[in-house]
């Protein structure tokens, strides 16, 4: 029987838009209280404001997840403001595309940082919450290139090929905790980080939605605590 997760704490970063933005609303319909974690202030303010409207409490903290000491008074002051988390999602991810040799290794560098080292950073800053409680679920978003490189996404694929094996490593390790760590692969999600302007509406319908994944999301974590998918793979139809 599915359990319910009204009333738990989830710990969102790259909330404002996207996938973040999305996962965090359809959280807050399910009654969990989030805490909302991006670089832009002003749009994340807008995202919790929509949270509270759904009955939900949210908080919002500022931090570039690449940088360690951002991220541990980012989650100290959601800890404060709704109590340690029960669910964390890490969202935030940058896409890095070009020839091996046209990226400019300063890029090629701030992907690992955000990708990998940013979720390494909130993990490490909010597990002892989960290992305290002897309890929780950790989500991941990766990507299908974290499981299968592709031509002019050497540094993107890469991060995820790490982030694949640091949460693979990760979920053997906190499963005597009742942790649950999971991942998901999208192909292409119709997001500003993938497309920009270049879709109209009618195509970006053919691919799939921040909305699909989240509803995804919400589906595992009212899975039995007995039971998890820790990897999954999510494609559009026929987005072609």
């Amino acid at each position: 029987m599915a359990q319910s997760i009204k009333g738990k704490i989830a710990y969102i970063t790259g909330a404002a838009r996207g996938i973040g933005k999305a996962t965090a609303l359809e959280l807050a319909r399910e009654g969990v209280h989030v805490g909302l974690i991006a670089r832009t202030g002003s749009t994340l303010e807008q995202v919790a404001e929509e949270a509270r409207s759904l009955g939900v409490k949210a908080s919002v903290a500022v931090a570039d997840i690449s940088d360690m000491e951002q991220v541990e008074k980012a989650i100290s002051k959601l800890q404060n403001e709704l109590g340690p988390t029960d669910i964390l999602i890490n969202n935030a991810g940058i896409g890095t595309y070009g020839s091996f040799l046209e990226i400019d290794p300063a890029d090629w560098k701030r992907t690992f940082e955000v990708n990998v080292f940013g979720t390494y950073h909130v993990t490490r800053a909010v597990l002892p919450q989960l290992i305290e409680k002897n309890r929780g679920d950790i989500i991941t978003i990766s990507s299908s290139s974290g499981l299968k490189g592709t031509a002019k996404s050497t540094a993107y694929s890469g991060s995820k090929f790490a982030v694949q094996g640091m949460t693979e490593a990760l979920m053997q390790e906190v499963r005597p905790h009742n942790i649950r760590v999971m991942t998901l692969n999208p192909s292409l999600v119709a997001t500003d980080l993938t497309f920009g302007d270049k879709l109209d509406e009618a195509d970006k319908e053919k691919y799939m939605q921040p909305e699909d994944l989240a509803e995804h999301m919400v589906s595992q974590l009212k899975l039995h605590p007995r039971i998890f998918i820790k990897q999954s793979l999510q494609w559009a139809t026929n987005p072609f």
